[in-house]
């Protein structure tokens, strides 16, 4: 009897290349399942990540990068200026502008809204995580009403609601019912939220997007056309925020 070949398995190697005289990290992935190459610049870090057929190699696939540098310096230099999630800076929290501002006093929790202010409280150097958490907890209470709501008018509750920080999706359902979504969409207006949900909640009923999936989503809100067109113009200002 033939035994039967083991599927080869993505490698990833990580490489510095020289793009307008600055060292930026390429991340190689060899995929055999992969048919071209395929590269991204990540608009936060600004590392390049390729993936190739495995077949092909690494060395093509770094050849392939050197082949489009100027590609990937009209990328890094289009990406938005990061933005400290420190004490003076201005982020759109829940889609409007909010001040950051150090506590002078003690406050219902270490960070905490009061109007257009967010205040956090404690030593200079932990303010970025403290606020990175608020945001966080703030955006999982808003994915998690709106999915379950959203779940009971489809006749269908997801199994897991979780977080993630992606570059490249808003929001994902798994084949499990579990739906993921990038808690940096706190910083986008209610509208866009609602729709992320809302796509994402009708992949509960419909594993693509045939007539029937946009179906379920128009029937949850009414904000699809509205808030695709928000995340195509302005969906990379939200990985701004560090």
């Amino acid at each position: 009897m033939l035994k039967k070949k083991k599927p080869r398995k993505l490698t990833l190697t990580r490489e510095l290349l020289a793009i307008d005289g600055e060292k930026v990290a390429v991340n190689v992935r060899l995929n055999p399942r992969a048919r071209r190459m395929v590269m991204r610049v990540n608009p936060v870090s600004g590392e390049v990540t390729v993936t190739a057929p495995a077949r092909a190699g690494r060395a093509a696939a770094l050849a392939f990068v050197r082949g489009e540098t100027a590609w990937v310096s009209r990328q890094r230099a289009a990406a938005p200026k990061p933005v400290s999630l420190t004490p003076g800076s201005l982020v759109p929290y829940l889609g409007v502008s909010h001040r950051i501002r150090a506590a002078e006093k003690k406050g219902p929790a270490p960070v905490w809204c009061e109007g257009d202010v967010i205040f956090v409280a404690g030593r200079a150097e932990h303010a970025a995580r403290r606020l990175t958490d608020f945001f966080k907890r703030e955006a999982k209470k808003s994915f998690e009403a709106s999915a379950l709501c959203f779940g009971r008018q489809l006749g269908v509750m997801p199994s897991r609601i979780t977080l993630r920080d992606t570059a490249s999706r808003w929001g994902s359902c798994s084949s499990a019912r579990s739906l993921s979504f990038s808690w940096r969409l706190i910083f986008a207006p209610d509208y866009v939220r609602d729709y992320v949900v809302a796509h994402e909640a009708a992949h509960l009923k419909e594993m693509n997007h045939g007539p029937r999936f946009w179906a379920y989503v128009d029937a949850l809100t009414p904000h699809a056309r509205r808030a695709r067109k928000w995340l195509r113009e302005n969906g990379r200002n939200l990985l701004r925020y560090n």
